[in-house]
């Protein structure tokens, strides 16, 4: 078995990478370099998974998969594999915002991930900080200034690796995370926008609705291309996982009211509800009391079922039909690419209706789908 790691972009189509023996044995790995076609040049649509853990990864679609941010334990089997298919593998990058304010702490932090990047041949970082951060304030410079100088640090030190960073479904200062945007964006290689919790700030009617409405999140990337924010700098992400929200009170109308649940100034938010995967909600959908509905304002599906105890529920999520409509949209915007939080949500096991849906999903993320469904 070989693992491949990234050491030098020879053009748009071949990376150099450099092997290493991963059998069991304990000798020094033999390190050769090899030209190997990667998938993820200049002009092809990327596709972005971040990868919890465990072994769900056998059954992704590897014809598709462009790079993998590992967000699960260290899986050397993994980073053979993604590599094995022109893959990059990507470490997780998190840190207090108050830790690197000082330059010297930010310059370490930065080294240490050089470092384990390498030992464990992986192709670059995936920078999750989602911390509150004031304009103008001392995190606000210091922020920038870790993406940019990681990107330069890994630039150097991995050459071809890839620095993508990850922002909220819109530049509006969503749960007072006020970043700046443009100058991030100009200093790495992508910001993959996550589009989903879209209900984290609810102020208007405390009611359950969709994880990410389809007109609202498009919105957003306008917002973020206004800003003078290069469209093939953005990857979308779209949502494996619903929202299970039981209701204080279900109308005639369908809605839903739900418990007020502050967030971040915001008097109610999605924490009224708890997080829920495709694969999990695909066994419930069927036997719900309503089965799958459509808001065509929204464009998302949702079903309502009643738990044991008599309580009406409501659940919103996405699926084929509504995920085609953002593929489409970043073909036609001009996006990077696609991915989705998280690759381990589908059902990936043997069952045939299970292995549809979830072949399903996977082809939802290629552009156009929607005139297929």
């Amino acid at each position: 078995m070989r693992t491949w790691q990234a050491s030098a972009m020879v053009n748009s189509d071949f990376l150099i990478l450099s092997t290493m023996n991963c059998c069991a044995s304990r000798r020094a790995p033999a390190i050769v370099n090899v030209r190997v076609k990667v998938r993820n040049s200049a002009n092809q649509l990327l596709v972005f998974v971040f990868d919890v853990g465990k072994k769900a990864w056998k059954s992704y679609d590897w014809t598709q998969v462009t790079t993998v941010a590992a967000f699960g334990k260290y899986d050397a089997e993994l980073m053979c594999y993604a590599h094995s298919k022109g893959a990059r593998l990507v470490l997780k990058g998190d840190v207090p915002l108050s830790d690197i304010v000082d330059p010297a702490n930010r310059t370490a932090w930065i080294a240490e991930k050089v470092d384990l990047a390498k030992k464990q041949f992986m192709d670059g970082i995936n920078i999750d900080i989602e911390q509150v951060v004031a304009e103008a304030s001392p995190e606000y410079y210091a922020l920038t200034a870790l993406v940019k100088e990681s990107t330069e640090t890994f630039h150097r030190e991995i050459p071809g690796s890839q620095v993508s960073f990850d922002v909220a479904w819109s530049p509006k200062c969503i749960d007072k995370r006020c970043y700046d945007y443009a100058a991030i964006a100009e200093a790495c290689d992508l910001l993959f926008v996550m589009s989903y919790d879209e209900q984290s700030q609810i102020w208007g009617d405390c009611i359950a609705m969709a994880n990410a409405p389809t007109n609202q999140t498009f919105v957003a990337y306008d917002d973020y291309i206004t800003m003078k924010i290069n469209p093939r700098k953005l990857v979308m992400g779209v949502p494996w996982y619903g929202y299970d929200y039981p209701c204080l009170n279900f109308s005639q109308e369908g809605v839903c009211t739900m418990s007020k649940v502050p967030f971040r100034g915001a008097p109610c938010s999605d924490a009224a509800g708890r997080q829920i995967p495709y694969s999990i909600m695909m066994k419930q959908v069927n036997n719900s009391m309503s089965g799958r509905l459509w808001d065509a304002v929204q464009q998302a599906p949702y079903y309502n079922y009643k738990d044991k105890d008599g309580m009406v529920h409501q659940v919103w999520y996405d699926d084929p039909q509504s995920i085609s409509y953002k593929a489409s949209f970043v073909s036609t915007r001009g996006l990077r690419g696609i991915g989705m939080w998280n690759g381990n949500l589908l059902d990936y096991s043997d069952d045939p209706v299970a292995r549809q849906q979830t072949e399903d999903m996977w082809n939802a993320l290629k552009p156009n789908r929607e005139k297929e469904l």
